[in-house]
């Protein structure tokens, strides 16, 4: 039985690291953290196993607790600090996404999984949807040819989420970019098997931010919380040439929507999610668009069923732990994408390129 530990009882933790937990029936939750210890008495009550406690302090939970597995589903600004505190009580981690605030503290992470010889996973469900695994297969067996030019895109018309410490940059440290932009580029990183930036080049934008009873999804946001940026656009050059376009946005005038998205174009043949699963090419001196067709693909977590990514996401994980399976996530993978985001606002900041060495 692997015995695991929830730091962090609010919304992705409900949404969908307990939900899924709780179909395996090899794991159990013993422990369960929140700096309001009525939301980790809640979850408890949910989700825990006969014995489990609740805890105000994860440093308690881990000098205390007899667990395997520690799930990090806190803000942004805590993810490194309770990670490495995690890996060095012994613990492996599967922390939310992104995996830091800044790329030092990610690459602590990574610093501190390899010291302590302990697994350290981030949670791109999105890898796991229907869709992106078909995809990622296309790409693994080289159909696509070289992919020199990709879009990644998370683009939200009016969705800005008004709960929580979203719209606080201390807390978070970045908006649309770092909360959904890092999904798009995770993907779109991960079909071209390419980890290696060049330079950026980004911009954001804090242009609705300042509106006062906007229209939105979850209601109007107030303008002295929204301390992020409401869109943010990346051009990112890769060693080799390769050229990927990253966008973003929580609130934007367009009809072109699109969360969690990649387009992909090579010397053979090109792919895209823009609207469903298309892959296009040449053939016989005539150009083909070829539609796939998977049933619900890029059905998101909050509809568990057999292919709900995050029911999958958490057994590759429980088996990377059990069986040390390889980590469909690394570690080293999730950095590279903390440090293309942050490079985006540092080259948004000073308005120059940020070159990688």
């Amino acid at each position: 039985m692997i015995r695991v530990g929830i730091i962090g009882c609010g919304g992705i933790a409900n949404a969908k690291h307990m939900p899924a937990l709780a179909q395996l029936p090899d794991v159990e939750m013993v422990a369960f953290c929140d700096i309001k210890i009525e939301r980790a008495q809640k979850a408890l009550l949910e989700y825990g196993a006969a014995g489990a406690r609740a805890y105000s302090n994860f440093h308690t939970l881990l000098a205390h607790e007899n667990i395997d597995v520690i799930h990090v589903c806190t803000p942004n600004i805590s993810h490194a600090v309770i990670s490495i505190a995690a890996l060095e009580a012994g613990k492996h981690v599967m922390c939310e996404k992104p995996m830091a605030k800044t790329s030092a503290e990610a690459q602590a992470m990574v610093d501190a999984a390899q010291r302590t010889g302990k697994k350290l996973t981030i949670g791109y469900q999105n890898r796991f949807r229907k869709d992106s695994r078909y995809l990622h297969q296309v790409c693994e067996n080289g159909d696509l040819g070289e992919i020199y030019y990709a879009k990644a895109k998370a683009i939200r018309r009016r969705a800005v989420p008004t709960w929580g410490v979203f719209l606080d940059e201390e807390a978070q440290g970045g908006g649309p970019l770092i909360d959904i932009g890092t999904h798009a580029l995770d993907l779109t990183l991960w079909m071209m098997g390419n980890y290696r930036p060049r330079y950026v080049v980004g911009n954001t934008y804090h242009k609705l931010s300042s509106m006062k009873d906007a229209a939105n999804a979850w209601g109007p946001w107030d303008p002295e919380q929204f301390t992020v940026e409401d869109s943010a656009f990346g051009f990112i050059t890769m060693e080799g040439g390769a050229t990927i376009i990253l966008e973003s946005s929580w609130a934007l005038n367009t009809l072109d929507i699109g969360e969690a998205k990649t387009a992909l174009s090579g010397t053979k043949g090109g792919a895209d999610m823009l609207d469903g699963l298309r892959i296009n090419g040449e053939a016989y001196g005539a150009t083909y668009e070829q539609r796939i067709q998977l049933g619900a693909d890029g059905v998101d977590f909050y509809d568990a069923t057999d292919d709900d990514p995050a029911l999958l996401e958490a057994k590759a994980w429980i088996a990377a732990v059990r069986d040390d399976t390889p980590l469909v996530v690394t570690p080293q993978q999730a950095l590279v994408v903390t440090q293309i985001l942050e490079a985006i606002y540092q080259s948004a900041a000073t308005g120059q390129p940020v070159y990688f060495s």
